[in-house]
């Protein structure tokens, strides 16, 4: 009996901790931009870091963009790109956020090749003189360790459905025929690229190419290229988007909050995360050899 009192207390205390848990992640995600004042306000949203996963900051442009109170957007970039897809979600997010929003895009210490591209989508782009931007490229970079495992004795047997599911392998020199294949994807990655740049900053992509070879500049030879259009620092990005806007006087900034407990995600995301994983590693492998990124590398 007194077991059962015991487990019966553990359930009653899990069921009151899931439900507490339950309701500060609900009340965190519907307070995460909204405010008691209906003034007009800036929201800073941030891109950080090397673009691999573009969902996080595709949310929270969609969660700005149906919040009255906010009237503009500054959407600070100190990354040096990342993969395609994810930078060109993230730069269309941008482009449906202007049709309801002012949008400038304020740079930190860098914000290079799909840095770069996501910058592109904003109504004006704000560079510190000294920032690391430009890189307008596309690269797909490949290890060849054939000799390495010949040293050590290590040979590997493909049993593939195509003649190019390999390309890229470690284990072997790529051919001509599969270097000229991936040469056409990148060129034409690359051309997507110009046609956001060029259509962006009204620059001809003739002229464009002439300087989009994957160099870097600073802030001020960028803004000296017509690649952005101001110099300045965060603060004088919020200024712009408050006075492009329209708000009167020094605006109200607001970021947004954490939302994640880390003991709720570790419960919820992680285990899911790494059951997915589980369950794909178990699966006929329809993965691709490569990677594919708009990447600058200091």
């Amino acid at each position: 009996m007194k077991k059962h009192r015991f487990l019966m207390g553990i359930i009653i205390i899990f069921a009151g901790g899931f439900l507490f848990f339950s309701l500060m992640y609900g009340l965190s995600f519907y307070t995460q931009w909204r405010s008691f004042s209906s003034e007009g306000k800036v929201a800073v949203v941030t891109v950080n870091g090397v673009i691999n996963d573009s969902r996080e900051i595709v949310q929270q442009l969609n969660e700005v963009s149906e919040q009255d109170n906010i009237k503009a957007v500054v959407l600070r970039i100190d990354s040096p790109g990342g993969g395609v897809a994810a930078s060109q979600e993230i730069y269309d997010s941008v482009i449906e956020l202007r049709k309801v929003k002012k949008v400038i895009v304020s740079m930190g210490s860098e914000a290079a090749s799909g840095g770069y591209l996501i910058a592109c989508g904003a109504d004006k782009i704000v560079a510190n003189a000294g920032t690391i931007t430009g890189s307008i490229s596309a690269i797909m970079f490949f290890a060849n360790a054939e000799e390495l495992f010949k040293k050590i004795g290590l040979k590997s047997s493909v049993v593939k459905s195509g003649k190019f599911k390999d390309i890229g392998s470690p284990m072997r020199e790529m051919t001509k025929e599969e270097r000229a294949l991936i040469q056409n994807l990148i060129d034409d990655i690359y051309d997507q690229f110009l046609d956001v740049v060029s259509r962006a900053r009204k620059i001809s992509k003739e002229e464009l190419r002439e300087i989009a070879d994957g160099r870097v500049f600073s802030g001020r030879q960028a803004k000296e290229l017509r690649l952005v259009d101001y110099l300045g620092d965060m603060n004088f990005a919020i200024r712009l988007a408050a006075k492009v806007a329209g708000i009167k006087g020094k605006p109200k900034v607001i970021y947004p909050q954490k939302r994640e407990f880390v003991f709720w995600k570790y419960i919820l995301g992680e285990t899911l995360s790494l059951a997915a994983k589980e369950l794909a590693r178990n699966e006929t492998g329809f993965y691709p050899a490569m990677s594919l990124r708009y990447q600058y590398y200091r």
